[in-house]
Order: structure tokens, then sequence, then C-alpha cells
């Protein structure tokens, strides 16, 4: 099984893909591919993992993904339940540098897009009013042809670049080159880690999925990610139980335990230090 790189099939009569997703649930394997990715979520909750940034997805969230990032946007375990009528909905642009000509980016008149696509190296999530903007931008390009598409597109990204209402997601120091091997490697973690987040989880079961010893894959994942996997799989509790303060009728305490965590001291730090606020003001503010 081959993770990365991912192919996106093209057209003659386009330069750039307009992409329409709605299914039980997104493509949910880590990859990667050449174009830069602008996608706005409709409908369905998840987790992105882009590069080393593990957070949460929405409806009305925007994303916007360099080149050649290893990515993933897994939506929540019960899009994957063969009677639910959830769906995922998403819209997504995918352009590369030489949609709008092989000299373009060389003039004079791009110099801030130029800089703008070095930021999308590292992922940006699209915060304000910029994602309202952009999210409409969005809902409408895929009724437009030809040249209408093409101004609109050049239209949306300008808004992108004269803003600073994004919030940059991976490290500014991570390294993206990813082998087809440790893709699937990664992939199989990820998968794993997104399955199972909600009861203890061991190293050495983690460890084994990875084909390695405990000692091994310690290492191994701290240089590919830049944090242990405790870090990650803490993360990605995390970011579960936000979704849960917000979205549903639970105590804290039943949170607590939902997402993972067997003692609700040790969550309550947790959580206040990856979001900045207690689990009962996070649920005051954002519910």
């Amino acid at each position: 099984m081959k993770v990365l790189p991912f192919k996106l099939p093209k057209t003659e009569d386009a330069s750039f893909r307009v992409q329409v997703d709605h299914q039980p649930h997104f493509y949910d394997t880590f990859h990667q591919h050449p174009e830069i990715q602008i996608t706005l979520i409709i409908e369905s909750t998840g987790t992105v993992i882009l590069g080393d940034y593990v957070g949460s997805f929405r409806p009305g969230d925007v994303f916007v993904i360099g080149a050649n990032i290893p990515h993933v946007l897994k939506n929540d375990a019960d899009y994957y339940n063969e009677n639910s009528t959830l769906k995922a909905h998403a819209i997504s642009v995918f352009f590369d540098q030489s949609t709008f000509g092989s000299e373009f980016l060389q003039l004079p008149e791009t110099r801030e897009l130029r800089n703008f696509l070095l930021l999308t190296k590292r992922g940006l999530k699209l915060k304000g009013s910029l994602k309202k903007v952009i999210g409409n931008m969005m809902r409408n390009i895929e009724f437009l042809h030809s040249l209408d598409k093409l101004i609109h597109l050049l239209k949306l990204i300008n808004i992108l670049v004269r803003s600073d209402k994004f919030i940059p997601m991976a490290s500014e120091t991570m390294n993206f080159s990813v082998t087809d091997m440790e893709g699937k490697r990664l992939n199989d973690i990820y998968q794993f880690t997104m399955n199972e987040y909600d009861r203890p989880i061991s190293l050495e079961e983690v460890a084994e999925i990875a084909s390695m010893t405990p000692s091994a894959f310690c290492r191994y994942f701290k240089q590919r990610t830049r944090k242990t996997y405790i870090d990650f799989l803490t993360e990605v509790r995390i970011g579960h139980a936000c979704k849960l303060l917000i979205s549903k009728d639970t105590t804290v305490t039943e949170v607590c335990y939902k997402a993972g965590f067997n003692n609700l001291s040790n969550f309550n730090r947790k959580f206040k230090k990856l979001t900045g606020y207690t689990p009962t003001h996070y649920q005051k503010v954002h519910r």
C-alpha cells in the first residue's frame, strides 16, 4: 500500500480542480500532493493532522494546505457506523504554480503571492471574518465556468494574500519529506490512534503497529513529528474532548472519560495547557 504521493485527476479543459466531496466520510489516508489545496468544511466534524499539527475541524472551517504537506482529515467514529446517516461535505480547490502560466509568479506584481505561498508550507487555518468571506467564495466557485472560474480563483487568492487572519498549523522547522514506507507507517499509527484514543494505549501496543520495539518507535515518532507519541495521543484526546464539550449535553467528568483520560485532575491540567481554558470555561464560551 503506497500512501504517498496522492495523484489528483486533471481534465484537459481546466488548469485547476474544484472538488466537491459529499459522502459518508472524507478520504482518510495520510497523503500528500504537489497541488496547493483550499478546503471549506460544509458539514461534518473530525480530526485534522497536517505535518506535526493535530487539531479538530467542524462546519465553516477553511484550511489552506501547501504543496507536498502530508495531511489527513479523519472524521469522527460515528461517521464510520454502517447505520449512520451523517455526511461529510466539503468543497476544495487544487491549484499549483503552473495554473496561471509558467512566468506568472516571476512578475513583480506577484511578489506578495510568492511570500504567501511560502506561508502555506506550514498549512493555514483561517479565522474570523476571513473564514466567512473565503467560505462564501468557495461555495460559489463550483457553479462558474471557464474564465469566470479562473478570475474568481484569483480574487479568492488575492483576499488571502492581503489578510493576516489565519493561524499557521505545522512547525516552521518541520521536514515534510516522507517516503512511501514512512507514509504507510505513519498512516497506520494515526489510524490506530484516532480509532482507539478513548481507551488506555500502551507504547508496546502502538510500537507493534509500527513493527518496532518501543524504544525504537519512540525515537522514530519524535524524529518524524517533533513530539512524543504521548503528546500526540493527548492532543487527539483533547481535540475530541473539545467537540464533546461543545456539541453534547455532557458533564466535564463524562467528557474526561469518554476522551480517554482516567483522571479528572490530569484531564483538567492537560486541557488548560493545550487550549488555554479549563474544560468548564471552554464549555461556557463555546457552547
